[in-house]
């Protein structure tokens, strides 16, 4: 019988006195105004995941036994979106103090501000968010909440230690977004699907991230819907897999990941591949994260 946790691992691989890395579910779904789920995406990827080879063809091994995996329980949250953050943010700080990988896995991308804040207060600043996503969540509030799942990047900017948000895939923008992300080029920079489709992010990706500490934050729509249909905003022309791993191969490569996320993953029934794709790419960037921390990576010449 497979183990009830993050890729399955059997003792004493997922141990919590060995393992690297830590799994939270966070089953937040509060702020969602179009299709709806994200509650189950925690569920869904853990048990998607139990079925992704541990053997990565990249690495020539099985590389989750390597450093070990160890799933936390749900985090019971509140009903209100605020006072979700700040239980977030609590538990964040509280296990990434050991400077273990924490990885939330979403519920709402909301999440990612308590995860943000709860590392930052146990380890410190600066800190550069690398966010794929297809919207750039950057509004001073939506529908009256500050704390909206469209504002997530505008909450982290405004958060004490957060230097530069760094987003990839973005397809969808309101006005307010598009006059924020231009009033701030030095703490915004904002790589639209199409220049990613085109190639042209990686060496300014690469300027902006050398030498920086980064959390990862994963919204599923940020990929193509041909990869991962099921998530409550769907938005067309999305990164493709070759081009997520890309990029997540030259954050690890670069920078110095210290915490990640996969959010707004709304599960469908019977459409098992976008959960097997949103765990398997998760394990991709435990992965990246963990075992290509430090390797040199220059700057491109222009």
């Amino acid at each position: 019988m497979i183990p009830d946790n993050f890729l399955g691992l059997p003792e004493p691989y997922c141990a919590p006195d060995r393992a690297q890395v830590l799994v939270l579910p966070l089953p937040l779904e509060l702020t969602v105004t179009y299709g709806r789920g994200a509650r189950g995406g925690p569920a869904a990827i853990i048990q998607a995941s139990q079925q992704v080879e541990l053997y990565d063809r990249e690495f020539g091994r099985e590389v989750a036994l390597e450093y070990g995996v160890h799933t936390l329980p749900p985090l019971s949250l509140p009903d209100d979106a605020a006072g979700a953050v700040e239980v977030i943010a609590e538990e964040s700080a509280r296990r990434t103090a050991s400077g273990r990988l924490l990885v939330g896995l979403g519920g709402e991308h909301t999440v990612t501000v308590g995860l943000v804040r709860g590392l930052l207060k146990a380890r410190g600043g600066p800190l550069t968010v690398v966010q794929i996503d297809a919207h750039s969540d950057l509004r001073a509030e939506y529908e009256g909440d500050p704390y909206s799942h469209a504002c997530v990047a505008r909450r982290l900017l405004e958060t004490p230690g957060v230097e530069q948000v760094l987003q990839l895939g973005v397809r969808s923008v309101c006005p307010e977004e598009v006059e924020y992300a231009r009033a701030h080029p030095d703490r915004v920079r904002v790589w639209y699907a199409e220049e990613v489709h085109a190639g042209d992010w990686s060496e300014e990706l690469t300027a902006r991230l050398v030498g920086r500490t980064v959390y990862l934050t994963i919204d599923v729509d940020g990929l193509d819907p041909s990869v991962i249909p099921a998530t409550g905003t769907p938005e067309p022309d999305g990164l493709t897999w070759t081009e997520a791993l890309d990029v997540l191969r030259t954050v690890a490569r670069v920078g110095t990941v210290v915490g990640m996320d996969c959010v707004e993953l709304a599960p469908v029934p019977g459409l098992h591949a976008a959960e097997f794709a949103a765990a398997k790419l998760t394990y991709k960037a435990i992965s990246y994260a963990l075992l290509m921390k430090g390797e040199p990576c220059s700057i491109p010449a222009k």
